[in-house]
């Protein structure tokens, strides 16, 4: 389909260009939010009678984003969230979280203007656009840990999982031998040796009589 852009569409064009897109594109995003016209000869002409407006309204929004870009450029926000120990969230960080976050600072953001291909679901510093106008984009850093003193170690640029796994290898490594037979356990961690059960008397018959009586029995004699 062939559109007339009514804003600067990064990748596509600026304000009066036109450029052929796919037709899921533009009607499911271009025309309906605005930046965009069907390129007829109807709207190429409405659009030559309003190019002036146009522009100039295109500015003053433009003049506002850069006024707000000043109070979020580089800013940085913390989330807590639980995570496991390979540092993997149980959930994720969408965009509602950092406009959330970033309100909660002081700075209004659009849903839409958080450009979050898809959702944030492992622990860490993240790099998060947000564009406050077409040609008006500054960056934040989403500090995503499982504490706060987690998310100032990060912030001072600790790979907390990295450092983390380190110490699990230091740990094995001091409890390895590795001239234990396979198998073996330490000495500590071995169980108690069994103790034999104490023999029964010796030639103790069922009633716990001494055998004598069977031999006396063999003899000829009474068993007494």
């Amino acid at each position: 389909m062939d559109i007339i852009l009514l804003e600067r569409v990064e990748k596509l064009g600026a304000i009066g260009d036109v450029v052929s897109v796919k037709n899921g594109y533009a009607r499911n995003f271009l025309l309906p939010n605005g930046k965009a016209l069907r390129a007829n000869d109807a709207n190429k002409k409405v659009f030559e009678a309003n190019r002036a407006r146009i522009e100039s309204e295109n500015a003053a929004r433009r003049t506002v984003a850069q006024t707000d870009a000043q109070g979020i450029d580089g800013k940085s926000v913390q989330l807590i969230r639980q995570a496991s120990n390979t540092g993997q969230l149980y959930g994720s960080v969408a965009a509602r979280d950092i406009i959330e976050a970033l309100g909660a600072d002081g700075a209004k953001i659009a849903k839409n203007q958080v450009i979050l291909d898809r959702p944030i679901k492992a622990l860490g510093v993240h790099d998060v656009k947000i564009a406050l106008h077409a040609e008006v984009a500054v960056t934040i850093k989403v500090n995503v840990a499982r504490s706060p003193e987690e998310a100032d170690l990060q912030a001072k640029g600790v790979d907390v999982m990295a450092d983390m796994f380190e110490k699990d290898v230091a740990g094995f490594t001091e409890d390895y031998d590795p001239n234990a037979e396979p198998g073996a356990v330490a000495a500590d961690d071995a169980p108690a040796e069994a103790q034999p059960e104490p023999a029964e008397e010796a030639n103790a018959d069922a009633d716990g009589e001494p055998e004598a009586d069977a031999e006396a029995e063999a003899a000829g004699g009474p068993a007494v």
